[in-house]
């Protein structure tokens, strides 16, 4: 991949992801290459210029593609917009100037982002990021863009402040100790589980959601069990089984931590779907034991996994033995408004992580799955 660039890069593997998808790659590739700015032409063979915490190698991209039980796949990149110096603070503005330049193009609704912002807002941002976007697309509708908040961008100390005001200005005061009393670990909070990310969609409608994001440290399958407890008709053995096949085991999960999401839509008094996110590369060999996982995940649940290996083969075509991380995350979603299972895969612009050792490796790739 000598002198390639990382724009380059990107819009090839995005280009094959949305003929997986049934996805038009024009709209994806020219917000992708927004986003990047001064990053687009840097070489993939040199250190990326910002250290983004989207990816593990720091690509400021990643995709996903959302398995659902009531429509096709979906496309999704989560991504964070890039500032010429190597500064939070200016990549925090350069993710607000992001959004000035799409609200019309889109026709985004922003009165919830306006009504926040102010809370999140700060010219001394701290964390790993300040904000970040994800971007929906799916066959035959215009693109969605969710926008994420950092909670602890002044400061982790600050996060539970943060997020208490914000669900205040939006109206949903009860969310936040409905969270913390029903689903998370006593005592915990601000410890060993963490507010992640405070998380918008841009546009209107009675599936428009707010998020609320939780990463719990040194987690069990019985941690993942209580979190989802909050929502209304959620089964506890299908968030067990998932968390315990996804993961290999019941846990504790002693390197990356689980993640829980809760989400809240227009008029809601109480959360009415929830998102459990294992962080599968870190809990298997290799990407050949994580594509296995997720294909059980999909048979299991009843989902089509036909386009998963298409998926993959999309963003590399290098053996899955030779490497553990391009398959980064796996979530179910339960409740409203989409249940399914989201498999997200890195873009391994810049690096590929050696596989772990302990079992016997038989080459693979993705075209001979």
């Amino acid at each position: 991949m000598h002198g390639t660039s990382l724009l380059d890069r990107l819009a090839g593997q995005l280009t094959r992801l949305c003929a997986v998808v049934d996805a038009d790659p024009a709209v994806p590739r020219q917000l992708v290459a927004d986003l990047l700015g001064p990053a687009a032409t840097r070489p993939v063979d040199q250190p990326p210029a910002w250290p983004s915490d989207v990816a593990d190698d720091h690509t400021p991209v990643e995709y996903s593609v959302a398995f659902n039980e009531a429509e096709p796949p979906t496309l999704r990149i989560l991504a964070e917009a890039q500032a010429a110096t190597g500064d939070l603070a200016a990549h925090a503005q350069a993710a607000y100037r992001f959004l000035d330049r799409q609200v019309d193009r889109f026709d985004l609704a922003t009165s919830r982002f306006d009504a926040v912002r102010e809370v999140f807002d700060t010219d001394r941002p701290r964390g790993a990021f300040a904000l970040w976007y994800s971007l929906v697309f799916r066959s035959g509708r215009r693109p969605e863009l969710k926008v994420y908040f950092n909670p602890a961008v002044r400061g982790e100390e600050h996060s539970a402040t943060l997020v208490v005001e914000a669900l205040r200005k939006l109206g949903l005061d009860a969310a936040y100790p409905m969270m913390v009393d029903g689903g998370l670990r006593p005592g915990e909070l601000g410890r060993r589980d963490q507010l992640t990310f405070f998380a918008l969609d841009l546009h209107d409608g009675d599936q428009s959601r707010v998020k609320l994001y939780v990463s719990q440290y040194d987690a069990t399958v019985d941690d993942a069990v209580r979190a989802a407890s909050v929502v209304d008709d959620i089964d506890p053995d299908q968030v067990a089984d998932f968390c315990t096949t996804a993961a290999g085991g019941p846990g504790p999960y002693e390197r990356r931590p689980l993640v829980s999401s809760y989400t809240f839509t227009t008029g809601a008094t109480q959360p009415v779907g929830y998102s459990l996110y294992v962080p599968i590369r870190d809990y298997v060999d290799d990407d050949v034991q994580a594509r296995d996982r997720v294909r059980e995940l999909l048979d299991r649940y009843g989902l089509d996994a036909s386009r998963l290996d298409p998926a993959i083969e999309a963003v590399t075509d290098r053996p899955l033995a030779d490497g553990v991380g391009l398959i980064a995350h796996v979530s179910l979603r339960v409740g409203r408004p989409r249940p399914g299972i989201t498999v997200y895969l890195s873009a391994e612009a810049h690096q590929v992580a050696a596989p772990r050792p302990g079992r016997d490796r038989t080459p693979m790739n993705a075209g001979s799955m």
